[in-house]
């Protein structure tokens, strides 16, 4: 099992590192207080068949409630192997200038620290240990959201690929356009099975409708041109942050020919290591 400590400036973008880890299958727990990571760990451990990577949020926020944050922590750290830190820091100024623009309170001003330079200055005093022994250390002083998240999945993801989810939809034009779709591709130029009696109570799901789907040529000439777009357009996509893209394939009623491509675009999907799904919204609907 993975574990990821992240923790760091308040302000430094610890909020979007911890989407971006969300976004790459992390089980993800904001604001930890650090007396219960062991215990929260072990619960996890007890569950390794349903979890398998976790991303924990430990930072300042608990001083008041819990006392010393590091109580504990570094010593559970150093006898744990299994566990990374990744520390998130940021130029005072950067930090006192985004405070500004949130219009939000530091979570160490108090009566002690009335300004926000102070807090800022004990905050930095309290996380010193941890930014020491921290595995990976990002200054997100010039950083913008799309390159946080991108240098925090490049340190925990091996294949970028992995970031994105794609969903591969199939559905009938009869039933409007899913609300959902980034993409949108049209099949009813490709010959229908429908009309044919012994298809037509059959799906894309299976053999006899899929072969004769792609037994035309304009489809074997379709299918190329198709993957090299998809291709071409989820790196784009990926770079801009999103992690989500829904590519939805059309037909008259959703049964035959968007099924057989919505499958063809999932198993490309596979093969180039994509993260994907596959989901046939108006396979099961009657109307005809």
């Amino acid at each position: 099992m993975e574990f990821v400590i992240i923790t760091g400036m308040s302000g430094s973008g610890k909020s979007r590192a911890i989407a971006a880890m969300e976004d790459i299958g992390y089980y993800c727990v904001d604001n930890l207080p650090p007396k219960m990571v062991k215990s929260f760990t072990d619960l996890c451990l007890q569950a390794e068949d349903k979890v398998d990577k976790v991303a924990l949020v430990i930072d300042a926020r608990s001083r008041e409630i819990f006392g010393d944050i590091f109580e504990g922590i570094e010593e559970f750290l150093e006898a744990s192997s299994g566990f990374q830190t990744l520390f998130l820091d940021c130029e005072d100024a950067t930090l006192i200038q985004r405070y500004k623009e949130t219009r939000r309170t530091h979570p160490l001003m108090d009566d002690e620290n009335t300004s926000i330079e102070e807090a800022i200055a004990e905050e930095r005093r309290l996380l010193s240990r941890l930014r020491e022994c921290a595995d990976y250390v990002i200054d997100t002083t010039y950083l913008s959201v799309n390159q946080l998240r991108e240098k925090v999945v490049g340190i925990f993801l091996d294949d970028k690929n992995q970031a994105m989810l794609v969903n591969c939809m199939s559905f009938g034009f009869k039933y409007g356009l899913p609300k959902e779709a980034d993409l949108v591709f049209d099949v009813r130029c490709l010959p229908n099975p429908f009309y044919v009696p012994e298809l037509k109570s059959l799906t894309g799901l299976d053999a006899p409708v899929r072969e004769y789907v792609l037994k035309w040529e304009q489809a074997q000439k379709l299918i190329p041109k198709l993957f090299d777009l998809v291709d071409y357009l989820l790196p784009l996509y990926r770079d801009e942050g999103k992690t989500q893209l829904t590519i939805a394939v059309g037909c008259t009623g959703g049964k035959h020919r968007s099924v057989v491509f919505a499958q063809l675009l999932e198993e490309h999907m596979q093969e180039q290591k994509v993260r994907s799904t596959v989901t046939h919204r108006d396979i099961a609907k009657r109307k005809e």
